[in-house]
Order: C-alpha cells, then structure tokens, then sequence
C-alpha cells in the first residue's frame, strides 16, 4: 500500500522560500551590479571613443605637416626622393612623442615612406580593407591595435617590446583627389592606462555608492518588510477576534472546533468527546431600546468577562456576533457533563449587571450538544446547539440539550411532521379536550379552554409541546387551527344549552396575521346556529408585541363581530399601557410562571405585588383577569385574595374529554 506523506514531510522535503527582505536583497543586489557593470562600460566606451578621436585628430595634423613636404606625384611614380625621405625623417624626430611611426602609401598599396625602414626595403603590408574604406570614402580608419616596435640584433631576436597603439588612416589628397593614405601609428598606451585609472575609478565609486544605496534601500525595505509582518500578524489576530469583548469570534471558534474534532478522530475514546454551548443573552433588545446601545454593549463586556472567570484551562469562551457566545469544551466525558457546564455558564447571570449605576437582572438560554452523541461533524454540532437554544428559548427551560424531536430538520422530525399532516386527514387522531375555569370567588365553572390532543395509533399520546411547534415551524399551524376552530363551534352547538360554556380557543401567531381566520370564524359560528359570545380567542402577549399593525385590526374585527378576545401569557412580553388600553381585549390570563413564584418563599412576596398590579390595571380597563397553572389550593386561595378573577389547572381539573364536560365540572373553591 502506498504511504501518504505527512504535512510534516511536505514541509521538510519542500524546498525553503526566501523571505520577502531576502528576495528584495538578491534581486536588487544583481540589479545594482548589472546597472554599475552597465555604467563602467557605457563609461569605458565613452573615453575610449574620446580618446580615438583626439588620436584621430592628432594623426590628421601630423598628415598634414607630412605631406606638405612631400610632392602629389610622389604618390603617383610611387616613390620618393633621397633627399625628401631624409626630410621627412628629420621632420618626424621633432613632432608630437606619441608619434611611434608613420607611413605612407599609395592609392595601390605601395608604401613610399616608412619611419621605422633602415634599409629601403618595404616593412610593412597595408591594411587593404582601411586604405580601400579610406580611398572609398575619404575620411580617416582608426584602429587599435599592438605594435611589435623594433628588433634586438641583426640576425633577429626577442621582440624589443609590444605596445598599443592608435593606427590611423588618413587620407592624402592632391588636387581634390586622394591619392594615397598616411599610416600615423601613436602610442595608445598612456592613453589606455589613464582610461583604465579613471574607469577604477569609476569603478570603485559606483560600487561603493551603489552599496551604500542598496544597504538604505535594503534596511528600508527590511523595516517596511518588519512593519509589515507585524501588522499582518495583528489583523491575523484580530481577524480571529470580536473587536468589542476581545473573546474569539465565530472563525477562531469554527477553526479550534475542526481541529478539535479531526483530534478526536484520531485518538477515539473515553473523553474524545465535544460539547458545544450556545448561550442567548434574553431580552438584550429590550436593554438596547431602554438604555441605549452604549449600555447594552457594556452588558456583553461584563458577560464575556464572567464567562471567562467561569471557564479555564482547554475550554473556549468564544462571541458569536450580537449577544450569542459559544463556549467549546474539548474532551467533555458525556452530556451530562456538558450540560452541568452549561448550568455553570447560566449560574453567572446570577448576580446582577451594574449598567450605569443602574443594577439589572439578565437571563439567558443555552442549548447543548454533544459529539459524537448528537453530532458527527463540526457544522451540525453546532446547528444542533443552535437548536437546543432555541428550544431553551421558546420554553423558557433555561438549558436546553439537543432532542431529534426539537429540530424541524431532522428525520425523526420529518417523519413527525408527515404523520401529523396525515392526522389532519383522518378521523378520530387529533381531538379537542376542554378545562375549566373556575370562578374564584363563588367556585363554580364558568368557562372552558380548548386543548388539543394528538393519539398516534403507534406512538400513543403526543404531547403538545412537541406537535404544536413542529406544526407552527412547518407551515400545519394554520390547518391546525382551523381544525380546533371547526371542532370547538361545532361541540357548541352539539352540547345541550344548559351544559354549554364559553370556550377559549388558542389563535397562532400566524394565523392572526391574516384576516381569513375572521372570515372562518363568522363563517363556522353561521353554519352552526352559536352565538358569537360562547366563543373566545385566545392571542399570546408576544404576538401583539411582534407585529400590531397586522394584529390589532384582525382583533378589532373579531371584537365586533361579537367574539371575546383574550391576551395569553400576558406579563412576559411587553406591551404599553397605552397599547392595553387601545386594545379590543376582554380577558387578560396572566402568565403562569408568575403564578409558579407564589409557592417559592423567597419570590411569593414579589409575585402577589406584580399579579396584584395586573388585576387592578385589568379592572381599571374593564377586563377579566384569569390565572392558570394552579396546582394547589394555597395558591388557589392567594389568586382569590389578590381579586384574580378565575383561575385553572390542574387543582381544579384537567383537561377532559368533550363527553366529560358538564355544568358542575371541576373542583369547587373552598370557602374560607
């Protein structure tokens, strides 16, 4: 089998990348070399074109002194006289001390003069290719070139010496004709060797300014280079960190949890497990619209601070964005270990936050989950404890950890949904039960609330908890809805008139942001013969909160077409007194968790004051005021001494069956 080379071996076996600032350094080194190397030649070839031009100059002039002592026929008969060539020797001895010979030769090659002959025989060959250009042409041919000057001996020996010289054609001219070239050789020596001195020279100052250039330009750009490495760095960093708490942001934490869960695959076992809070500041809006944006992020500075207090060692406090943390805790045993954290992580909004010198109490939500037990990759974990908190939200549990049956995503909860789509269908599945409302003061059944019931043929009984979200997240709500509506009209009409009570019937949120559930009601209220007073529809307090425009008219109309309308839950939204006011409502049933705290010794004395504020606000608007969840007979005798006007639960009785249901159902309110 065929090994696969590690990410360590890649980076070993990978050939080393020059840094930025060693790169510039190479490349601007060769640079300024090619650029310095450039300029010395440039340079070299400047003077030397100079000095062939000053050489060229000098030869012309020795030409012309030369020639001046020698006939225009001399070029033509191709000789000269004895006399005139001992002229012209005495002549030469006095001229410029470069001179090392001169020549002169006719248009055809043949040398009539030779500075250098001592015999009278021919020296030299011509240059044909120059004397031919300078005959041609008639302008001087330059060339350098080494010149053997002189023998040592008769018979022939060592070369005396080797010299460069500047040999130059000129050309000759007798009566507007050239006639023959003059060969002036001049000593290119001095010439050369102060060419090569000032080119050093050169040199040596342009390598030397070249570096002091490249070691500013290189210290430079190796301080830019630094400045940059340490700004990447820092953005690298805050890149992975939320700006206003410090925590790491929603990228840090993906990233740790991937490494996180590829670590656990690679080393399965006791404490490879992953948990995943999911924390939900409740009800930060409403701080933001009360206090101002200034407080509410001092509010998630302080919670960030707590939950680091809380957490240490290998867990990850992380922000999420808006007021959702997240803390990781790698290697957590099991999910119940998960969710005591979480219970950790809640136990720090315990104590109040100091908001401006203004103390306020904050809760929050926390979903869990656990890999691998709810989780098989990073991405559903952490949907999966999105889930968990959003159910921790909607009912208020405070931790939440992850259930199938919570998540509209998953096949269980797909499966539920068909099934209950199916039941809608069929005959005899979903039911409508019915429990009282007694009137507190003289204990006798005055109203009913319409529960549904949903018995599965292989599940059994359903729980509302669990069909009516699912029904409200998949679009059945309205189905279900008008299902309760149809039920409960007609068991008004079928029940005898003396067994007949006013019924409440829960409305969805959805529903009442259309204006058909009106039309539906009137509809089904005609058909059946019932008076529009038997009916009751029952909104929660934060569906009017969320959406008033498109609520409050649908409750104005139910209102005049004779229906009663009842706020659910009523004191954990957050509606005005104006609002309440304005409102087309009769009934106000006060949230049972207020009714819960007046069995708790150390929050009674708080809920009686708040519930005895409901019931005089409600009396001062002309509604009725109903508590439910009352499970005791304490509790049941509290309500009646705040003036609650009627109260349910399960003191008093269940929810029961539509046959079940008579005049004198539920438990009478003793006298005191």
């Amino acid at each position: 089998m065929r090994s696969r080379a590690t990410p360590a071996t890649d980076r070993r076996t990978a050939p080393a990348r020059l840094s930025l600032t060693r790169r510039f350094g190479l490349t601007s080194l060769i640079g300024m070399t090619v650029v310095g190397g450039a300029l010395v030649a440039t340079t070299s070839q400047v003077l030397h074109t100079q000095a062939v031009r000053e050489g060229v100059a000098t030869a012309e002039a020795l030409t012309r002194l030369a020639t001046a002592e020698v006939p225009g026929d001399a070029f033509t008969v191709g000789m000269l006289e004895p006399a005139q060539d001992a002229d012209l020797d005495a002549l030469l001895g006095g001229l410029d001390e470069r001179l090392v010979g001169l020549r002169l030769w006719t248009a055809d090659g043949a040398v009539i003069y030779d500075s250098a002959d001592v015999d009278g025989a021919p020296s030299a060959f011509p240059d044909v290719e120059r004397l031919d250009a300078v005959r041609l042409r008639g302008e001087p041919a330059p060339r350098v070139r080494t010149h053997i000057d002189g023998l040592a001996g008769d018979a022939g020996g060592p070369l005396a010496r080797s010299i460069e010289v500047l040999d130059v054609y000129v050309p000759v001219e007798h009566a507007g004709q050239v006639v023959g070239a003059a060969e002036v050789m001049l000593d290119h020596g001095p010439t050369a060797a102060r060419r090569t001195q000032a080119i050093g020279t050169l040199a040596a100052v342009a390598a030397l300014g070249l570096l002091l250039l490249w070691l500013v330009l290189f210290r430079s750009v190796h301080s830019a280079s630094e400045r940059l490495q340490r700004s990447a760095m820092e953005n690298a960093r805050l890149a992975l960190l939320d700006a206003l708490t410090g925590l790491p942001n929603r990228r840090m934490l993906l990233d740790r949890l991937d490494r996180a869960v590829a670590s656990a695959g690679r080393t399965p076992g006791a404490g490879a497990g992953i948990g995943i809070l999911l924390l939900d500041v409740d009800r930060f809006k409403d701080i933001n619209d009360s206090l101002g944006h200034d407080r509410g992020d001092e509010l998630l500075v302080q919670v960030a601070t707590r939950l680091m207090e809380a957490f240490r060692g290998r867990d990850l406090v992380a922000r999420l964005g808006g007021d959702e943390f997240a803390v990781l805790l790698p290697g957590v045993t099991s999910v119940a270990d998960a969710e005591t954290l979480a219970h950790r992580a809640r136990g720090v909004f315990t104590e109040p936050f100091v908001l401006g010198g203004m103390s306020v109490h904050v809760e929050t939500s926390i979903g869990v989950a656990v890999l691998p037990d709810h989780a098989d990759d990073a991405r559903s974990l952490m949907r999966r404890a999105d889930v968990a908190m959003y159910t921790a939200k909607q009912h208020r549990l405070g931790v939440a950890v992850y259930d199938a049956a919570d998540d509209d995503s998953s096949p269980a909860r797909l499966v539920l949904q068909a099934e209950l789509h199916r039941a809608l269908a069929r005959t005899g599945e979903l039911t409508m039960h019915y429990q009282p409302k007694i009137d507190l003061a003289g204990g006798r059944t005055v109203g009913l609330e319409a529960l549904m019931r949903w018995r599965h043929p292989t599940r059994g009984e359903v729980e509302p908890s669990v069909f009516i979200p699912l029904a409200e997240q998949s679009g059945l709500i309205d189905e279900l809805t008008r299902f309760a509506l149809r039920t409960v009209v007609a068991q008004l009409a079928a029940w005898a008139p003396e067994q007949r009570l006013p019924v409440a019937v829960n409305l969805s949120a959805h529903t009442l942001a259309s204006e058909d559930v009106v039309d539906t009601i009137t509809r089904l209220l005609a058909q059946h013969g019932v008076d529009p007073s038997w009916l009751e529809a029952e909104i929660t307090e934060t569906a009017v909160v969320a959406d008033p425009g498109r609520v409050v008219p649908v409750l104005r109309r139910l209102s005049a077409a004779g229906v009663r309308v009842a706020i659910d839950d009523f004191g954990i939204g957050s509606t005005s007194f104006a609002q309440l006011r304005d409102l087309p409502v009769d009934v106000l049933k006060i949230d049972r968790l207020f009714i819960e705290d007046l069995g708790d010794e150390a929050t009674a004395a708080r809920s009686r004051t708040v519930i005895k504020a409901m019931v005089d606000l409600a009396h001062s608007f002309g509604m009725q005021v109903v508590a439910e969840g009352v499970e005791d007979a304490a509790t049941a005798a509290c309500l009646r001494a705040l003036d609650v006007d009627q109260a349910q639960g399960f003191w008093f009785s269940p929810a029961v069956a539509a046959r079940d249901v008579g005049a004198g159902s539920g438990r009478v309110v003793l006298q005191p």
